[in-house]
C-alpha cells in the first residue's frame, strides 16, 4: 500500500458509503446509482494498482491473481449497476462496511500498531506452548514495530550462523478476513441478533486460525522445514528469489497458508449461511457477476433451517 492507494481506498469507501446511505433513506434515484457506479469503477482502479505489488513486491501469486481478476469484475459490476440490469445494493453496502472496518487499521498508525503488536504477542505465546521461543526484534525495514520473530540457524550455502526473521505486518493480523466476513454479515437484511451472532462466531475463529497461520509460517521459516530440492525448485520457479533460505518461508506462506486461508473462508461462509441464510443473496450476486446465471442459494439454506 502507498499514499496513493491509501487515499484511493478512502475515496472508494466514501463512494460506497454514499450509495448505502442514499439507499437507507429510501432513495433509489440517480445519485445512488452514480455513487455505486463510481465506487465500483474506482475500486477497479484500486485493485489494478495493487496487482504489481502483490505479484512482485509481495510475491503472492494468489493475491496477485485475485487482484487482477477483481479489475474486470469491478468494471463489469459497475456496468450492471449503471445499466440497471442488477442493483446489487446489498453487495455494494457490504463493501462499504468492510472498508469502514479495515481502512482505519490501514491508515491510522496507532490502530495499526496495536493490531500488529497484539498479534505478535499472541503468536509468541502460541509458539511458546510448543517449545519455540524466537527472539522478538524491531522491524525497521517494514514499520519499525517490535514484531519480528528471529530464529537462529545455519545458512544453507555458507554454513554460517544466520537469523531467519519473520515479520508480523497488518496482513498477518486477520483484520482483512474479519472485515470481509463482518461486512457480509452486517450488510444483509436479517434480524440484528442473527447478524451479530454470525460476526461473534466468525471474528474470534478467524483471529485464532490466523494466529496458527502466523506461528506456523514463523516456525517453518525459522526452523527451515521445507529445504528439500524439489520444494525449493518448485517454489523458486513460482516465486523467484536469490536467497535459498527463503524456500521454507515462501512455501509455508505463499503456498500452504494462503491456500488454506481460502479453504477456511469458504468453509466458514458455509457455516455462516446456516446462521444467516440471507448471506446467500450476496453470494448469488457474486455468482451472477462471475457466470451471468441466476442462483437460489438463499432459498436452499433457508429451507434447511
Amino acid at each position: 500500500m502507498t499514499a496513493l492507494t491509501d487515499a484511493l481506498a478512502w475515496v472508494v469507501i466514501a463512494a460506497f458509503a454514499t450509495s448505502a446511505l442514499v439507499e437507507a433513506r429510501g432513495g433509489r434515484d440517480r445519485l445512488q446509482r452514480y455513487a455505486a457506479v463510481s465506487a465500483w469503477a474506482v475500486f477497479a482502479l484500486f485493485w489494478g494498482l495493487l496487482v504489481e505489488h502483490f505479484l512482485f513486491a509481495q510475491q503472492s501469486l494468489i493475491e496477485g491473481v485475485l487482484a487482477a481478476v477483481a479489475v474486470p469484475a469491478c468494471l463489469y459490476t459497475a456496468y450492471l449497476v449503471g445499466t440497471g440490469r442488477k442493483d446489487l445494493e446489498t453487495l455494494t453496502r457490504s463493501i462499504a462496511i468492510m472498508g469502514l472496518i479495515y481502512i482505519p487499521f490501514q491508515t491510522i498508525q496507532p490502530l495499526q500498531k496495536w493490531a500488529i503488536l497484539t498479534t505478535t504477542d499472541h503468536a509468541a505465546w502460541l509458539m511458546g506452548q510448543f517449545g519455540y521461543h524466537p527472539a522478538i526484534q524491531i522491524a525497521p525495514e517494514y514499520h519499525g514495530y517490535q514484531s519480528q520473530f528471529v530464529f537462529r540457524g545455519e545458512h544453507v550455502v555458507t554454513g554460517e550462523s544466520w537469523g531467519f526473521p519473520t515479520t508480523v505486518v497488518l496482513a498477518c493480523t486477520g483484520i482483512g478476513s474479519i472485515s470481509i466476513v463482518a461486512g457480509l454479515a452486517l450488510a444483509v437484511d436479517a434480524p440484528l441478533k442473527r447478524r451479530l451472532q454470525a460476526v461473534g462466531l466468525a471474528a474470534p475463529l478467524i483471529y485464532a486460525m490466523n494466529l496458527v497461520r502466523v506461528s506456523f509460517i514463523a516456525v517453518a521459516h525459522g526452523e527451515q522445514w521445507f529445504q528439500g530440492q524439489f520444494v525449493r525448485d518448485a517454489v523458486f520457479l513460482l516465486f523467484p528469489s536469490d536467497d535459498p533460505n527463503m524456500a521454507s518461508y515462501l512455501f509455508a506462506d505463499r503456498v500452504l497458508a494462503q491456500s488454506a486461508s481460502v479453504v477456511v473462508l469458504v468453509v466458514l461462509t458455509l457455516v455462516l449461511l446456516r446462521i444467516v441464510p440471507e448471506l446467500g443473496g450476496i453470494i448469488e450476486d457474486v455468482a451472477y457477476i462471475a457466470t451471468g446465471n441466476e442462483y437460489d442459494i438463499t432459498g436452499r439454506f433457508a429451507q434447511r433451517n
